[in-house]
């Protein structure tokens, strides 16, 4: 078997607003394994400013993979352990090669067109106006889950648009989440949360910076609004670890980026550990292409959760690869009459 990899930059069609600030472009690589006539693919998208292997050492890494291709794979993601997307770009790339079709990893309803997957509509940061007309937007495509990031604005504008979805419509019509990034100081965060909690969230998203495992703690206690962890789970790499961090936090959710916390083994291991507290997860994407998006969307719909998931990024960029992926009235389809268009490697 052999390896190589290529890197590839996505563009965005607009300039999107997220708590690493303005985005243009994003950086991706491609894993192809080649094994007689067959061949997989692979992304491994790495998240700069976000994921833990965002690191100088990232490509030598990739060509130490590639260079070791024919060890044992549980040898390998071992010791990819501290680079998360590499892990889920090689577990991508092996499925891929096994599979009788290069992008049919987890054959499902799903990949046969049957069957969709029910997700929320992500609002970008931004100025009011420019968030009010993608709420306007999202609700007149289908939507009934819609995820708005608070912390870029003025907190009370933020809060009147939170009150303007409202007074529209009730939360039996449209589930609101939120997402914080962080951005409250944990003096704040209780009282911002009471204010928050008027509208009815079902959850808010990492409310403060991670790291802050008692404080967090104390939040998961005493919040009126459902948390959920999201990047306090990215970094760490041990079960025992892992184990101890929900143990401490007893968060109401986790959310899951799978190119952030090692793909479907480190994703799996945080759903059981997470299913032994009585913790509610949720998969979510990280601005990959539609490589990445794919591999994400299959495996999620195997897990049978009922959750609407967090899988809606592939249209956000003017260079993705064409692929049978298509979002229609607030689900993720498959459409099996549309094929794939992958042009790299």
């Amino acid at each position: 078997m052999k390896a190589i990899y290529q890197k590839y930059i996505l563009n965005f069609k607009q300039a999107s607003g997220t708590s690493r600030g303005v985005l243009h472009t994003k950086e991706t690589y491609f894993l192809k394994l080649t094994d007689n006539q067959k061949f997989g693919i692979g992304e491994c998208a790495i998240f700069r400013g976000l994921s833990i292997d965002d690191r100088p050492d990232y490509e030598d890494k990739l060509q130490w993979l590639c260079e070791n291709i024919n060890r044992d794979i549980e040898e390998l993601l071992s010791e990819l352990i501290e680079f998360p997307s590499i892990q889920f770009g090689l577990e991508q790339a092996v499925l891929s090669l096994q599979s009788y079709n290069l992008f049919e990893l987890f054959p499902s309803k799903f990949t046969q067109s049957k069957d969709s997957i029910n997700i929320n509509g992500l609002i970008w940061m931004g100025s009011e106006a420019f968030m009010k007309q993608q709420i306007k937007d999202k609700l007149k495509a289908g939507f009934s889950v819609i995820k708005m990031k608070i912390g870029a604005i003025d907190f009370e504008n933020e809060i009147a648009l939170l009150k303007s979805i409202r007074r529209e419509f009730s939360s039996e019509e449209i589930e609101l989440r939120v997402d914080a990034n962080g951005a409250f100081l944990p003096s704040e965060a209780l009282e911002k949360l009471k204010i928050v909690s008027q509208f009815e969230i079902h959850s808010i998203e990492q409310p403060i910076k991670q790291g802050q495992l008692y404080e967090m703690a104390e939040l998961c206690l005493k919040t009126p609004i459902p948390i959920a962890l999201d990047e306090e789970l990215i970094g760490v790499f041990n079960v025992t670890k892992k184990e101890e961090l929900l143990q401490i936090i007893n968060p109401q959710y986790i959310i899951l980026k799978p190119s952030l916390v090692g793909g479907f083994k480190g994703s799996s291991a945080w759903i059981n550990l997470a299913k032994k507290q009585q913790i509610g997860w949720w998969i979510t994407s990280a601005l990959e292409s539609n490589v990445g998006l794919n591999a994400i969307a299959q495996w999620t719909y195997s897990l049978n959760s009922k959750m609407p998931q967090g899988l809606g990024t592939g249209s956000l960029f003017t260079n993705n690869f064409e692929s049978p992926l298509e979002v229609k009235n607030g689900h993720l389809h498959y459409n099996n009459n549309k094929s794939w268009k992958f042009n790299l490697l």
